[in-house]
């Protein structure tokens, strides 16, 4: 197929937020380096991150102007050098850089196929959502049958995910989400559900576990959610895994974790995850799969935009009036 030189894309502009995001129309299309294949953008996955860069608040984010978004599912239609697999054709899902526009590259190593039966749409999330989901219960909160996990964000992209993989391995799920999205968590699975905007989490958390607090928290959330999480852990043997900071920066100090919150408390990012550990990340994708191929996390609909409504469905998505995967269709 031809490919142009130029090609639709989302600028960010600033780093006031995502409503100094711009469409801009001439943007160079990219040509895949050594070891790199070029997609058509089929879909492109929206992520908080997205918002965390357009604010400056991502670490070692991108400095304004850049093209925007980093998940997306399409076509390769080119390689760079040495590049065996995936070849012109293939339908696959990756991260990379600027995936908010009609092309962009992808490392040939982590392009994954999307599955045979799946649309591009539906395979977003993959390589973000899915995985972080399981590192966070499995890899990093050693979850197991009998346990309780307190999910914030259950509604989701990551926590529906967290919520059905929680279950099937037999633990007890808390989950927390805004009362409109309550009937979508109940749907899921979760045990209880407790309206994510009440100022009284810790205590709800630990009337639900006879004082006992939850094994495992998932926490996202930030901002005043941050300390309620570490008081709902329990004590000594609680892990809160923390992925997330939709709500805002939230401080501890050693003083905190001595004499107030005896917890174990563990950082995770997803991007570092691969980068720095692949071979542990193939380990987590490998038990991904076999969880895809038992029905236990089957493919979603995300809720879709057209390019130009990106920044509509960002400031969506930060005020937490979304539920499930966003989408971008350039």
């Amino acid at each position: 197929m031809s490919i142009p030189a130029t090609m639709r894309a989302l600028q960010q502009t600033s780093l006031n937020g995502p409503q100094d995001m711009r469409l801009i129309t001439d943007a160079s299309v990219p040509s895949p380096g050594p070891g790199e294949v070029l997609i058509r953008v089929t879909a492109a996955g929206v992520n908080f991150a997205d918002i965390s860069k357009s604010h400056g608040t991502f670490g070692d984010g991108p400095r304004p102007p850049y093209l925007a978004g980093f998940e997306a599912a399409g076509e390769v239609v080119a390689v760079g050098e040495a590049v065996t697999s995936p070849q012109p054709g293939t339908r696959v899902v990756g991260v990379g850089d600027g995936a908010f526009a009609e092309y962009m590259v992808l490392p040939a190593a982590a392009a994954v196929p999307v599955p045979p039966s799946w649309t591009e749409h539906q395979a977003l999330g993959l390589m973000v959502n899915w995985p972080t989901a399981l590192a966070a219960l499995k890899l990093l909160g050693g979850i197991t049958a009998g346990q309780t996990v307190l999910i914030h964000a259950a509604a989701g992209a990551t926590g529906q995910a967290a919520v059905a993989i929680a279950k099937h391995y037999g633990a007890t799920v808390v989950a927390t989400a805004s009362p409109a999205k309550h009937e979508t968590v109940l749907a899921l699975g979760a045990n209880h559900i407790l309206d994510s905007l009440r100022g009284d989490l810790a205590a709800e958390v630990l009337r639900l576990t006879g004082g006992a607090g939850v094994d495992v928290v998932l926490e996202s959330a930030g901002g005043a959610t941050f300390e309620a999480s570490l008081a709902a852990a329990k004590r000594v043997t609680g892990r809160v895994v923390v992925y997330g900071l939709a709500g805002g920066e939230a401080a501890i100090t050693n003083w905190d974790l001595v004499y107030k919150d005896q917890v174990h408390l563990i950082g995770l990012n997803i991007g570092v995850l691969i980068q720095a550990a692949p071979q542990i990340f193939g380990e987590v994708m490998g038990e991904l799969s076999a969880l895809i191929a038992a029905g236990v996390l089957a493919p979603v609909q995300p809720t879709t935009y057209d390019l130009a409504d990106g920044p509509k469905a960002l400031a969506e998505l930060e005020t937490r009036a979304t539920i499930g995967k966003l989408a971008l269709l350039p």
